[in-house]
């Protein structure tokens, strides 16, 4: 073996090494990194595996009534006294299919995340919630369950579409028969009312209005 041999042999061989350490240093700084932010890694595992791109095809046509609401909203939002007399806010509300394609959940946002700031909101009026609507064969419906961390609300409705408005009953926290709608629908806007039925069972009031526009 002559010199030159030799010295590409060593050559190589240096590169190599070279090479070897810095894969070994890349590795250890990724799995710092992911040691380091465990809490990040979490989030993104979760939308990956919550998320869903397309819907289950368990779903018909016909029975994927809230399909239409997949995407982004923002909202005018009116809460209403018992007097009647109305606040206006604004608001965000974003679905999306969810769990293999069988569910559709949602988040509201009001006021929306560009109206919010690190000091603490009144919890009047103060919306960061999520829903989560899966459809139940059996009663031939979806059911619905609203969950409002902020308040401690929670709430749990059958939706059904009746003629052109989507319907959705249930019972609030003090016993009262409640009624979530959408009406007036149309491919970029749409009109949400809540609705209490009072003591004498046959006056339904208005509590909530949202218009709501396709972004």
């Amino acid at each position: 073996m002559n010199r030159y041999t030799k010295a590409y042999i060593f050559i190589g061989a240096v590169s190599l090494f070279a090479a070897l350490t810095i894969t070994s240093i890349s590795r250890k700084g990724s799995v710092a990194k992911n040691m380091s932010n465990p809490q990040e890694q979490s989030y993104s595992s979760l939308l990956q595996v919550l998320g869903s791109p397309a819907r289950s095809n368990e779903l018909t046509d016909q029975e994927d009534i809230y399909g239409w609401l997949i995407g982004a909203w923002e909202a005018t939002v009116y809460d209403y006294a018992e007097n009647g007399t109305a606040h206006e806010s604004s608001g965000e509300w974003h679905f999306g299919r969810v769990l293999e394609g069988r569910a559709i959940q949602d988040v509201w946002i009001a006021p929306p995340r560009s109206k919010r700031s690190d000091k603490t909101l009144s919890k009047q009026y103060n919306r960061y919630g999520t829903s989560l609507r899966v459809y139940d064969r059996e009663i031939g419906a979806w059911r619905v369950t609203w969950f409002n961390p902020v308040t401690g609300v929670r709430n749990d409705l059958v939706g059904r579409r009746q003629g052109p408005d989507i319907v959705q009953d249930g019972i609030a926290a003090d016993g009262h028969k409640i009624r979530w709608s959408f009406k007036d629908i149309t491919p970029t806007s749409f009109r949400w009312l809540g609705e209490y039925l009072e003591s004498d069972g046959k006056t339904w009031r208005l509590q909530a209005e949202f218009r709501a526009r396709r972004i």
